[in-house]
């Protein structure tokens, strides 16, 4: 009988730290969470994304590692970070900066370094990697602004800076930076500007303009006048 009790006890008071830790959750994360709803059509609900959502996980993870890091606590940061690696399939290094109304849709893959600063209101669909390109030491990954959305499987390296604003379709591969208001395509990415205006944040990943298939459709077109002009 007592030790039923006891048991009871402990349940209880786990259910107590386990509401009070959704709670806090709920208040801190609020703005990542209401992200998450805008912008995956597959959210259904707040608690959904609240208790499922490992992208979500994946940054409180990050935000403890973060505050670790910061206080040179550098081996338990960067455990915090693999075991939430290891649950969520995201990687982040805790020495990185993120900003407010983050979020990664599915996640799977996405590799974020040690020194790469994310803005507000971030976008980042699975596989996306933001890495360096070399040893060197100091800032070495890339800073990425606010409202930018990067595409599936896309890779942007190095100390480079991703304007506000900006789209990085699906597999690109960016070494350069990148002004704000713009889209970017093709290995490697390629810029073509939307007239500075900010870019629709439902943008999917087949329907980019890509500079060079543009100009190659033009020079086909040409051939084909040429060729017609000839025939006659």
């Amino acid at each position: 009988m007592i030790i039923c009790l006891l048991l009871l006890k402990i349940l209880v008071v786990l259910l107590v730290l386990f509401v009070l830790k959704i709670i806090l959750i709920s208040i801190f994360f609020y703005r990542e969470i209401q992200a998450a709803r805008a912008k995956d059509p597959a959210a259904k609900s707040f608690f959904e994304v609240l208790l499922l959502y490992q992208g979500l996980h994946a940054l409180i993870s990050h935000r403890t590692a973060h505050f670790f890091y910061k206080l040179h606590l550098f081996f338990l940061a960067r455990l915090i970070s693999q075991i939430s690696r290891h649950f969520t399939g995201i990687e982040i290094h805790p020495g990185a900066k993120i900003g407010k109304g983050f979020f990664i849709d599915h996640g799977m893959g996405v590799v974020i370094g040690e020194t790469a600063i994310i803005g507000d209101s971030v976008l980042l669909y699975q596989g996306v990697t933001l890495g360096g390109t070399g040893l060197e030491k100091g800032k070495r990954h890339p800073t990425i602004g606010n409202n930018v959305v990067i595409g599936t499987g896309a890779k942007v390296l190095g100390n480079i800076t991703v304007g506000d604003n900006s789209y990085i379709g699906a597999n690109a591969v960016v070494i350069k930076d990148v002004p704000p208001n713009s889209t970017v395509v093709g290995v490697p990415g390629r810029i073509t500007k939307q007239d500075g205006k900010k870019i629709d944040i439902s943008l999917d990943h087949i329907h980019i303009l890509d500079p060079i298939m543009e100009s190659i459709q033009e020079l086909e077109e040409r051939v084909k006048k040429i060729e017609g002009l000839n025939s006659k």
